[in-house]
């Protein structure tokens, strides 16, 4: 989904607007605008309506109304780009992680398009690695449901998200977070093995929340004023790292060549025993993949990815330039960082593409 050009934001209107509404310190505006300096945006990113107007004093109308804007605009498009009808559709998921509304948003979708008799299923509070989990519940749906067709529908409300108080820890969500979203749709008919633009081989999932670090380093909760917002603390960069050495573990003895896989396999058993001083070894996923594509959480996220698996600039573009031209659209970042290498002309015919996302939990 792509917002029209009136909802266009660079950092000058950005702190204009948050300065105008009054709620914020000399010293937060300060932090805010020394986030949006390092964060790896550009001046073409998207807010909500709610952000551009004169006071900036969204409602829970405002927030409404960037859902349906988002999910309705994605799902128009997919649909005229198929040519599926509402008829044919049996599930349907949504995944969005702060705003939990009632009708759900899922119930939006199934009203707006008469979908009838579907299995639905609404996301919440899973972060910006719910798109994958969304895709992954679409396929277990898949495997036992009669042949159908599953819309799966990621996006974020930045109006509910916004948070206006003065702790340096939620107010990193107001300074990267954009508007954003992508509808997918998933199918299990076999007649469309050849006409479908890609294939789902693996789902890797890591839960890591039986840690307490884990667990906190994101959470949604009040200020001292009482303010509501979501707290990202300097464990998630710890806690990342980890997460992903964990996840390349696992999908490494999926997808790696042999070669690959014995490498690893000794050089760890020579660093566990102390048999020789030998630095880690980062297995080459790129005689895996064709591309690899991150979650845009911030620069310094995308750094820690490019840190751990030790990849060129060339991998890493569709990240970097997704988070550059649309900012952190939260679980719906893959689906743009993949349009983005659809529109380079990159993606060819039996190529193999890697998504890595990771959030709370």
């Amino acid at each position: 989904y792509k917002p029209p050009t009136t909802q266009i934001c660079n950092s000058e209107t950005f702190l204009d607007r948050v300065r105008s509404s009054e709620k914020f310190s000399e010293a937060s505006l300060v932090f805010m605008q020394t986030i949006l300096e390092k964060a790896g945006l550009g001046q073409s990113t998207y807010t909500p309506e709610a952000f551009l107007r004169k006071p900036m004093n969204p409602c829970l109308e405002d927030s409404r109304r960037e859902a349906e804007m988002v999910m309705f605009g994605a799902v128009d498009g997919l649909l005229a780009k198929t040519g599926v009808e509402g008829k044919d559709i049996g599930i349907v998921i949504v995944n969005c992680s702060i705003f939990n509304v009632v009708p759900s948003l899922c119930a939006m979708i199934v009203n707006r398009y008469k979908l009838g008799d579907t299995v639905s299923y609404n996301l919440s509070g899973m972060g910006c690695s719910a798109g994958l989990i969304a895709i992954g519940l679409a396929k277990q749906l898949l495997q036992v449901l009669n042949t159908s067709y599953a819309p799966v529908v990621s996006t974020e409300n930045i109006t509910e998200n916004c948070y206006f108080g003065n702790d340096p820890s939620k107010l990193l969500c107001n300074c990267i977070f954009r508007v954003g979203g992508a509808a997918m749709l998933l199918t299990n008919l076999p007649s469309h093995h050849n006409i479908a633009n890609y294939q789902l081989i693996h789902i890797v999932h890591n839960h890591t929340t039986t840690s307490d670090r884990s667990y906190n380093c994101i959470f949604q909760d009040e200020d001292h004023q009482g303010q509501a917002g979501v707290t990202i603390t300097k464990d998630l960069m710890v806690v990342a790292s980890k997460t992903i050495k964990d996840n390349m573990v696992m999908l490494g003895r999926l997808v790696l060549p042999i070669k690959e896989q014995i490498l690893y396999v000794t050089n760890y058993i020579i660093r566990h025993f102390a048999l020789a001083k030998v630095n880690h070894y980062v297995p080459n996923f790129r005689k895996a993949f064709d591309h690899i594509i991150t979650h845009v959480g911030g620069k310094p996220i995308l750094d820690e990815v490019n840190r751990n698996l030790d990849l060129t600039k060339y991998y890493m573009e569709a990240s970097t330039m997704t988070l550059y031209r649309f900012g952190n659209t939260s679980s719906s970042s893959l689906w743009y960082g993949l349009a983005y290498l659809e529109a380079k002309g990159r993606i060819k015919r039996s190529d193999h593409v890697w998504r890595i996302a990771f959030d709370l939990g």
